[in-house]
């Protein structure tokens, strides 16, 4: 800790930044559990995915650009910023009166989101420069962190079904407001200087943002169309950008991404890390809610309830980390142990059929939360040891922005398998009947999350002779199978995590203040 600093104002500096990123957290857990109810009313399930994907591609654009800017500027203004422009984007959500809207809102509440997690991370080192005494401190952050996941699913529930999802956005109100007041006054301005005249990479920016829209567009609709003339464009458009972006980031005076971090061993394994834990992260958050509620007919609330254990257990997870990762010669350990409990976690949803495995379920979700705790804290940490004070910044926002990039992949995969498997499911059902007026509500899984339109499906069925609750029941059954699919996928990708942490070089947390970037390996 700075030494002119005192223990009130890095308190109180922390509690600022514990505020912001509750705010964000509670966003993202409140918003899964009332999705499904949310597509139901505003009708499109063709957008399911996107109200998730839209945010994080936005994000995942804007962390490193942020973080570039706050490396160089310091960061306490653009987190003010982001403040604001996140809570005005949340009044917007919750304004929206079409599943469009609510997705072109929800990108503007990434690009704000974005901005928190590229500064605002990155400001805990600069208050406390030593890792260890950083990793204690972060009881403070996690316990936040935590408190804003463990309500975030249960709210979500709560506030949908008793006063309208409407209020799952307009939540981040009041906590936008107390983010904002604990920022401005405590959280002190630190410039780190840096020799030269500073230059965005907006090239860069523009590249990174073709390379990873295009990567979204071509995986959301390679299920529906296979290998159409759109679907190869985005892939030219995808390897294009990608190849310049490479290119233009090695010539830049000052690059987004800087190519020495790239190509740093330690650095691009801990980044494909966060990567896979996105994957699996964003893949339970938003999916279980869709297999309570769609599958298994549970309502919101409910649903929140068996969602609780993952995001509460993230807490649990970091602080447990915390007291142990500084004391153990080999920090790496705590991944294998992170993503074996991920593993675990998705490969137990994935055999959960119905609420008679309720325990597997709640186990799941506890191991899955533990998990995250054990990993997402040590990457942060890892890549900030590894890149040295002068680009803390970028380091941090690296490893968030890849966490973004694997749930936006991940729920665009995850969105696939559970479309693809669900409609062929019910065309194999339905058999010669599939074109029937009455059997296109049932091609779209939104049918069972509303018992409105549920209603109106089984009131026509009954019109046209068809027994419309066996339809319902079978759909339900295909939804489970889907979702569970999905998630098998997950858990064999999280195994792939696991020969990743293999190749991870030893990564020490020593007390030094500036350590060097290592040569790439």
């Amino acid at each position: 800790m700075n030494a002119g600093r005192s223990f009130r104002q890095s308190l109180f500096a922390m509690i600022g930044i514990s505020s912001v990123v509750m705010m964000v957290a509670i966003d993202q857990t409140v918003v899964g559990t009332a999705l499904p109810t949310i597509v139901a009313e505003l009708k499109g399930f063709q957008y399911y995915a996107w109200v998730a994907t839209a945010y994080l591609l936005t994000s995942v654009i804007t962390v490193p650009v942020f973080g570039r800017l706050g490396d160089w500027f310091g960061r306490k203004h653009f987190v003010v910023a982001a403040i604001v422009l996140f809570t005005g984007a949340s009044a917007l959500c919750g304004l929206v009166g079409s599943m469009f809207e609510l997705v072109a809102f929800r990108a503007l509440q990434g690009i704000g989101g974005g901005m928190l997690v590229g500064t605002a991370f990155a400001s805990i080192p600069d208050l406390f420069p030593d890792p260890v005494r950083r990793l204690r401190w972060q009881v403070l952050f996690s316990s936040a962190f935590g408190l804003a996941n463990a309500i975030g699913p249960s709210l979500g529930g709560l506030l949908t079904q008793h006063y309208g999802w409407r209020f799952v956005f307009l939540v981040n109100l009041p906590v936008g407001l107390v983010g904002l007041y604990f920022t401005v006054r405590h959280l002190p301005h630190i410039r780190h200087q840096q020799a030269g005249r500073f230059s965005l990479d907006w090239i860069g920016a523009v590249l990174i943002a073709a390379t990873l829209g295009s990567l979204q567009l071509l995986v959301e609709s390679m299920a529906s169309e296979g290998l159409s003339r759109k679907n190869l464009m985005l892939a030219a458009v995808m390897l294009i950008s990608g190849a310049l972006l490479v290119r233009q980031e090695r010539r830049a005076a000052q690059p987004i991404v800087p190519p020495a971090l790239v190509r740093n061993r330690a650095v691009a394994t801990l980044w494909v890390l966060s990567i896979l834990m996105g994957m699996a992260m964003f893949s339970l958050l938003f999916y279980v809610p869709l297999l309570l509620q769609g599958g298994m007919e549970m309502l919101p609330d409910a649903a929140g309830f068996f969602v609780t254990p993952l995001v509460f257990c993230i807490a649990v997870g970091t602080v447990t980390n915390t007291q142990i990762v500084t004391r153990l010669n080999n920090p790496n350990l705590l991944l294998y142990v992170g993503f074996s409990m991920l593993a675990c976690a998705c490969g137990g949803v994935a055999l959960v059929n119905s609420m008679h495995d309720k325990a597997m379920l709640i186990a799941s979700m506890f191991a899955g939360g533990v998990g995250v705790g054990f990993i997402m804290p040590n990457l942060t940490v890892f890549a900030q040891q590894v890149a040295g004070k002068l680009q803390l910044g970028i380091a941090t926002a690296l490893i968030q922005s890849a966490r973004m990039v694997g749930g936006m992949i991940g729920m665009a995969i995850v969105g696939t398998i559970v479309h693809v498997k669900y409609v062929r499911g019910i065309v194999d059902l339905l058999g010669a009947q599939a074109n029937a007026p009455w059997a296109a509500a049932v091609l779209n899984p939104q049918l069972l999350v509303s018992q409105a339109q549920t209603v109106r499906f089984l009131q026509t069925t009954a019109g046209a002779g068809i027994a419309g609750g066996k339809v319902v029941t079978a759909a339900r059954l295909l939804l489970i199978g889907a979702v569970n699919d999905a998630e098998m996928a997950v858990t064999g990708l999280m195994l792939i995590a696991l020969v990743c942490v293999w190749l991870l070089p030893l990564i020490r947390l020593s007390t030094h203040q500036d350590v060097a970037l290592p040569a790439p390996e």
